[in-house]
């Protein structure tokens, strides 16, 4: 039972990954700084989510939980502690190229701005660039890619950088946090209902799909879930606003001014979303 178990949380693992690896993809980011985040947050749930009486998880069992060493377990949670989580030390080949074209005074110019550089030559070059901060990748793949996302311009003197840090695809900053929360709270949800016993009751989760639609469907579709999705969720956004606490009278947009009776207020909400798919 235990090894199906496990079986069944890795097969599941990986499925929700997927969509995760591709948001990260599409940032440029890798899976070393993915590994390092997920240490993060390993430790800072088992230490959250595992005490025993209500108190933090002890560093002893944490390590225990995540399987990682007591001293790492330490440096993490001084992390956790700092104001802002430490960069992550590995970065894509392409965005070391484009921060060694920043930064690194053999290719930049008196007035510290990067050279444009011929692709070869004599003086300062792009394979000059790459050999030294590119890794293992050949030059030609890394010009072809940086031009291909804008990060580099070609010139009449040469290859000229625009961009600092290598992203494959341009996103906007908050809707990545939004999308960030959106798969927080769907996660949450799902994580309480496998684990909720009575008396906890469970978190309303619901799909409605058919896995043989015609693909004509799809723009009738996606208009009616329009109409239909914003006309509910505006139901709701009317129904919470109803049930609200009130707020402070100099704050109406911000600090409740009642108290729960456990001394704070509640989050409560929905979110809808398309599936899509094979």
């Amino acid at each position: 039972m235990a090894e199906a178990l496990r079986a069944a949380a890795l097969a599941a693992c990986r499925t929700l990954l997927g969509p995760v690896a591709s948001l990260l993809l599409k940032c440029g980011l890798t899976w070393r700084e993915f590994a390092e985040v997920s240490k993060t947050v390993f430790v800072d749930v088992a230490s959250r989510e595992y005490g025993i009486r209500g108190r933090p998880t002890n560093a002893s069992r944490v390590a225990i939980l995540t399987g990682i060493d007591r001293k790492e377990v330490a440096r993490q949670r001084a992390l956790l502690d700092a104001e802002a989580p430490a960069e992550p030390g590995k970065t894509t080949d392409a965005t070391r190229v484009l921060s060694g074209w920043h930064q690194d005074p053999a290719f930049l110019r008196p007035d510290g701005q990067p050279c444009v550089l011929a692709d070869e030559g004599p003086g300062p070059s792009f394979d000059d660039l790459c050999r030294a901060h590119g890794g293992d990748i050949p030059s030609s793949t890394l010009r072809k890619e940086l031009l291909r996302v804008g990060a580099v311009v070609e010139t009449a003197d040469g290859l000229r950088a625009v961009r600092r840090f290598y992203m494959p695809v341009r996103l906007d900053p908050q809707w990545l946090a939004n999308a960030g929360t959106t798969l927080r709270d769907l996660g949450a949800s799902i994580s309480h209902n496998l684990s909720a016993e009575p008396p906890v009751p469970t978190r309303f989760v619901g799909r409605a799909t058919s896995t043989c639609m015609d693909p004509a469907a799809l723009p009738a579709f996606r208009e009616f879930l329009e109409a239909e999705g914003q006309a509910f969720l505006e139901r709701v956004d009317a129904w919470l606003t109803a049930h609200e606490l009130p707020r402070a009278a100099d704050d109406p947009a911000g600090q409740v001014a009642g108290e729960t009776d456990d001394g704070r207020a509640l989050r409560l909400g929905v979110g809808i979303f398309a599936i899509q798919g094979e």
